[in-house]
């Protein structure tokens, strides 16, 4: 292969093996036994039933080492550094065989990871994940099922049908359906278009609109994008960023007046930010009496569907049409672990497609396919099952009380704290706080936002997220881990605050700057 040969290989022969038909090269790395390279990618195999054992059992070991070391979330390596290790491989370059890529891996990626375990990590909507899941995600690699027709997964079709039964039935849903996807943005792309194909059931739709809040995720003004609708209206929210129902009323009758169609209503049930829920019951309402598709977007909130003490929350999430969830989140399962669900399982029938030689509209199987915007696709159900068959609904659903709780402790901490400011109050497990001492005007704690967090990022200690919260910036922490406690997160506050006069100290904020 054209191109210069790695530092792992350089001067190394190539030998022939019997016949000349492939090569080996053996090479000189500490804690590799087998340096064979063949001339073919070594894929699984009966035959190698015993390599793969050794394989994963050597990489297994290295990333438990790995983490058995974490005390903090991740290095302090600069990012020119990982982009000259990165750019450092060649991989046109002679191959340097598993074993040895592997090890390569650990080095240049697990060392350099983010651990979204680390009490220190605080910074977005990951989850440490459930150990079961971890190795069914290994049963998953291995296997390698696709589950969208029935003859490539038999079995994983069952179950996966049987775990979406069971999430539907935990929203409401006396009889509904759904599909696991790769994440809430591909629910609520699929909700929109569902919706879209329901309101074209009686011909063309004229301006298409959709009505969702400032709050609202990004991922729906994209999908209408994406979609062809016309408008999504920001409907306006009461003081804690939750949609006022009347508002959405008197913004239906108007977009009807302008010759707009109602498409769809989004209700968040956790928004990214304040990690609030809107007024289910009452947003139903309106959606019954207008006739109109309601998505609630819970890709946050779902934990709360299998809370022991704060299921109540979702009142009114029953009333639906379809409901994003993220398992990925506060079910604290694996990348990728996502699903939409529908109340009416004719609904997902809407957009199905068939191929003769793949899902013939007349096939006796239930093919996932025709309820997915994918074909090949993940058994991602497999690791919520692993999840539930282990420890159960009401371990996850204690997991995510306990995150909510160390929020509201955590709010109290920011509230007593001097130098520390609370932008906004919480249903879930944000904290959206601004480092603002006496004698900081608002401009400059508003110029400091950025510079704390990169500063932060830098050091790899305690990491933390930036946002905009009525035009202002602040700093937010988004609570996954419900291993962290109420000390470390104390401990973790004020390494922000030094960090934060430490920045100050070294940073001049930019003359004009503004709120």
């Amino acid at each position: 292969m054209p191109g210069a040969r790695s530092r792992h290989a350089r001067d190394l022969g190539d030998h022939p093996r019997s016949g000349g038909i492939e090569k080996q090269v053996r090479l000189a790395l500490p804690n590799v036994t087998d340096p064979i390279v063949t001339a073919r990618t070594e894929t699984l195999s009966t035959a190698n039933a015993d390599r793969y054992r050794s394989t994963v059992t050597a990489t297994v070991d290295r990333l438990a080492h790995r983490l058995a070391a974490v005390d903090r979330p991740t290095t302090d390596t600069t990012a020119r550094e990982l982009r000259t290790r990165v750019d450092g491989i060649d991989l046109d370059a002679e191959p340097i065989g598993t074993d040895r890529a592997l090890a390569e891996l650990d080095d240049l990626f697990v060392r350099e990871a983010v651990w979204f375990h680390d009490p220190g990590y605080l910074a977005h909507l990951n989850c440490p994940v459930a150990l079961p899941a971890v190795a069914a995600e290994a049963v998953l690699a291995a296997v390698n099922p696709s589950v969208d027709t029935w003859d490539q997964s038999r079995i994983g079709t069952e179950m996966e049908r049987h775990v979406v039964e069971w999430l539907a039935r935990r929203v409401g849903f006396a009889a509904g359906d759904g599909i696991f996807t790769s994440g809430g943005s591909q629910s609520n792309l699929q909700a929109l278009l569902l919706a879209r194909e329901a309101a074209a059931t009686a011909g063309a739709i004229p301006r298409p609109t959709v009505f969702a809040t400032a709050e609202t995720h990004f991922s729906i003004a994209k999908s209408a994008r994406l979609l062809g609708l016309d408008t999504v209206v920001d409907v306006p929210t009461d003081a804690t960023g939750r949609m006022r129902p009347a508002a959405l009323a008197e913004a239906v009758v108007a977009a009807r007046a302008a010759g707009r169609t109602p498409v769809a209503v989004v209700a968040t049930a956790g928004t990214t930010d304040r990690g609030v829920i809107d007024p289910l019951e009452a947003i139903a309402d309106v959606c019954d009496l207008e006739g109109v598709w309601l998505h609630v977007d819970a890709a946050y909130g779902c934990g709360l569907l299998v809370s022991p003490t704060r299921r109540h929350l979702l009142d009114g999430i029953e009333r639906a049409r379809s409901v994003t969830a993220d398992l990925h989140k506060s079910f604290f399962q694996p990348v990728s672990s996502s699903v939409l669900l529908v109340g009416d399982p004719a609904d997902l029938r809407r957009t199905a497609w068939y191929a003769d030689y793949l899902n013939p509209e007349d096939a006796a199987e239930p093919n996932q396919v025709d309820k997915s915007l994918q074909t090949t696709r993940r058994f991602d159900a497999l690791k919520l099952w692993a999840t539930l068959r282990a420890s159960g609904a009401d371990a996850i659903g204690r997991s995510f009380d306990t995150v909510i709780d160390l929020a509201a402790a955590t709010h109290a901490l920011v509230e007593e704290h001097p130098d520390l400011v609370l932008v906004a109050p919480t249903q879930l497990s944000t904290v959206l706080f601004r480092w603002q001492p006496a004698g900081v005007t608002d401009d400059e704690a508003d110029a400091l936002v950025a510079p704390i967090r990169a500063a932060l990022l830098a050091e790899g200690r305690v990491l933390i997220a930036k946002t905009v919260i009525d035009g202002r910036p602040c700093n937010k922490l988004t609570l996954l881990n419900p291993e962290t406690t109420i000390d470390q997160l104390r401990a973790s506050l004020d390494h922000v605050v030094a960090t934060a006069v430490r920045v100050r100290a070294t940073t001049t904020a930019p003359e004009g700057a503004t709120r």
